[in-house]
């Protein structure tokens, strides 16, 4: 198994594949910062170029997205698809879900996290730690849910959205593409698509 990347959010997911004994073949990937030694904490090797994963992949084809950022989440992914990669979920083993909850592969589910009844989830999405998703929502493929945050009943969040830490999403509102939700907003209405919303009623970023 690889992890694409090897610093934040890489390292907390390594947290969870050491609790739930998952690390046999493991590897990370990091072909940005050259600052990186070979080994992650002198155990496991750092990836840096498409032929070192192609090798990996002969002896296992699962993959790890271990970045955040929404529209990079999705590159990275196909990325590692076209090199024969197959995309994987992780979930912590404190992570609770309801009746019904359909996850897409690739989620990443982290500590704390709790989804309710009729939660369905895409592809590639980041829950991180203590997120509240409550009955019938809806989250589209690579969504990023900060920690803390509250998605409410019958929320819908398209493709691609970022959701800051402790934002909360009031019942029914519509999260259109690439939309940002910044840290700490109440958001009482639907967002328009790659839009930036701040504040308590979250406002959309003047553009001037």
């Amino acid at each position: 198994m690889i992890v694409v990347g090897a610093k934040g959010l890489a390292k907390e997911i390594l947290q969870i594949l050491e609790e739930n004994d998952e690390v046999e073949n493991l590897a990370f990937f990091d072909d940005v910062n050259l600052d990186m030694p070979k080994k992650l904490y002198d155990i496991y090797p750092i990836l840096k170029t498409d032929r070192e994963i192609k090798d990996h992949f002969e002896v296992d084809q699962r993959f790890i997205l271990g970045l955040g950022k929404p529209k990079l989440r999705k590159v990275l992914c196909e990325r590692f698809e076209k090199l024969g990669g197959q995309l994987t979920s992780v979930n912590d083993k404190s992570v609770t879900k309801g009746n019904h909850v359909c996850i897409d592969k690739g989620c990443t589910l982290m500590a704390g996290a709790k989804l309710s009844n009729g939660v369905k989830i895409g592809k590639g999405v980041l829950v991180y730690y203590d997120c509240i998703i409550t009955h019938d929502v809806e989250i589209g493929d690579f969504v990023e849910l900060s920690p803390g945050c509250k998605l409410l009943g019958h929320v819908k969040i398209e493709d691609e959205v970022q959701v800051g830490a402790g934002a909360v999403i009031l019942p029914k509102v519509i999260i259109g593409k690439g939309a940002i939700i910044g840290a700490g907003a109440i958001v009482t209405k639907d967002v328009r698509p790659n839009t930036i919303v701040l504040g308590n009623p979250a406002r959309e970023l003047s553009k001037e």
